[in-house]
């Protein structure tokens, strides 16, 4: 739906109407927290955080944005066009209803390019008031990359840049222990805290800095490792952004969409919500000693769920998640995967797994996110891997027997990745036999292609046994596990035999 007339661009000369007093007593607060990306996700995540812990007058600062990467620039410069505004919408499911909120966040106070304002990067690094780094430059971002610095400037990596931010302050503030940061990387990289530091320390030496600062780093900043988890989906289709701006009155660019649901586990002290006063702020929040029971309870529970469903699903002709979970079978399939074999696999407390699955499967029936199958398809091998086969393995041990919807799950794996190499790539088809793209490692496809081009119509079991002792494609032998070939070949067999299929 077009719009149908002009509407104003959101902005502090634009919002009057839109923000009320104590947004425009919170965006004059001095810049505590350094964000380090530009992106939705932060938008929809850490700023609306803060942003709520203002609102309860916690946490008594704003946010400075910059950008990771030179192709940044261009989102930057909406931020800065929009005097930092963005509104929120947060829609979803909970408790099985229908939920819908729309907030105008004023927190984002500041906008820097470090690449065309690099002197004005550092100066922000010798600020009394900065206490708190944020980042999000995705898995890409948090990489090492041996460089060399200049000074005067700009360094392009992240950690590079990070690692002469430190050092303006730790020269400015002659290494006094209390202007150390806390610093929080949110990218998706195992101990992400650890990871950063560790790249600091090594740019620190490759730049000549001194063992007084590498000492300042490691003992006076924080680097917290860290887990995120919500779904923002960023900004909503043209059509919808259309009727969005006539609902609202205004056109905003930079209009993020978030689920309901949010966890932030860091690992530190619970004090530390005095510097970050999230938890206070009724927020997810929870400060920790061990992130493990956080990551187990999502890589197992919600990534796993994800990949027991995906194959079965794509095969039985499915495009999204939630229709998946609405469909009478394969909904149930997964639901009783997760009640009767991955929980019971997981030596966590019982309550809070049942509590956390059910807010599981309200993400996954949240109306307003069409997550895609074939998405989640991407790396299906190495998924399966992390997600379902330490339950596979574990259930195994514990009783022995093995899981028999996972067991179905990791036999439709194996069907979808009956690879066929064509000019355009490795393929598959579904049941009804509507083709499929594999995305995953050339060379595990090569391989799973190679294994199936042998297959008769009779040696079912021969193909399977052949796969699972591929130690390359699943790190160790698989075909020693008692009863998994058979299982397998056996669906696989029936698969071969029926066309259309109900086997769930």
């Amino acid at each position: 739906m077009p719009v149908k007339k002009d509407y104003p661009r959101l902005s502090l000369q634009n919002s009057n109407n839109h923000l009320h007093s104590v947004q425009a007593e919170i965006k004059q607060l001095p810049v505590k927290v350094l964000q380090i990306g530009e992106g939705n996700f932060l938008r929809g995540f850490a700023d609306w955080m803060i942003y709520e812990s203002a609102v309860k007058g916690g946490f008594k600062g704003t946010v400075a944005v910059t950008q990771p990467r030179r192709k940044g620039r261009g989102k930057l410069l909406t931020i800065r066009e929009q005097d930092g505004l963005y509104t929120l919408l947060t829609r979803g499911i909970v408790n099985g209803t229908a939920v819908e909120k729309t907030s105008i966040i004023p927190i984002l106070s500041r906008t820097i390019d470090p690449y065309e304002e690099w002197q004005d990067f550092l100066q922000l690094a010798v600020s009394p008031e900065l206490d708190i780094i944020i980042s999000n430059t995705t898995e890409a971002g948090l990489t090492y990359l041996e460089t060399r610095y200049e000074e005067g400037v700009p360094i392009d990596s992240f950690p590079g840049k990070l690692t002469v931010f430190l050092h303006e302050r730790y020269t400015h503030y002659s290494g006094s222990k209390e202007s150390g940061l806390l610093i929080l990387p949110c990218e998706l990289v195992d101990r992400n805290g650890d990871v950063l530091k560790k790249y600091v320390l090594q740019h620190s030496i490759d730049f000549g800095f001194s063992d007084s600062f590498r000492e300042w780093v490691q003992q006076d900043n924080r680097f917290l490792n860290n887990l995120v988890d919500r779904i923002v989906t960023g900004a909503p289709s043209e059509e919808e952004a259309a009727v969005l701006t006539e609902r609202f009155g205004y056109e905003d660019k930079l209009m993020t969409l978030a689920e309901p649901y949010h966890l932030w586990a860091i690992e530190g002290e619970p004090d530390l919500d005095d510097r970050l006063p999230l938890a206070q702020a009724g927020l997810n929040i929870h400060w920790t000693s061990d992130l493990k029971p956080f990551q187990l309870r999502k890589v197992r529970l919600l990534n796993g769920s994800h990949t027991l469903m995906t194959p079965i699903a794509i095969l039985k002709g499915q495009t999204y998640v939630r229709e998946t979970m609405e469909d009478s079978e394969l909904g149930a399939f997964v639901r009783d995967a997760a009640k009767k074999e991955i929980i019971p696999a997981l030596d966590l407390p019982e309550e809070e797994m049942q509590s956390y699955v059910k807010e599981v499967w309200d993400r996954f029936l949240n109306p307003y996110i069409n997550h895609k199958l074939t998405d989640i398809m991407l790396g299906s091998i190495s998924k399966f891997k992390v997600r379902l086969l330490p339950t596979l393995l574990e259930s195994n041990n514990k009783n022995g027997v093995l899981p028999e919807r996972i067991v179905t799950s990791f036999s439709a794996l194996l069907r979808l990745y009956k690879a066929k190499q064509t000019e355009s790539g490795y393929v598959s088809s579904t049941f009804c036999g509507e083709i499929v793209t594999l995305r995953d490692e050339e060379r595990l496809l090569a391989s799973l292609a190679q294994y199936w081009s042998e297959y008769s119509g009779t040696n079912m079991n021969e193909v399977v046994s052949n796969i699972l002792a591929d130690e390359q494609i699943w790190g160790q032998n698989l075909d020693l596990i008692s009863g998994l070939r058979d299982q397998l070949a056996e669906n696989l067999n029936k698969w071969e035999k029926e066309e259309h299929n109900e086997y769930v």
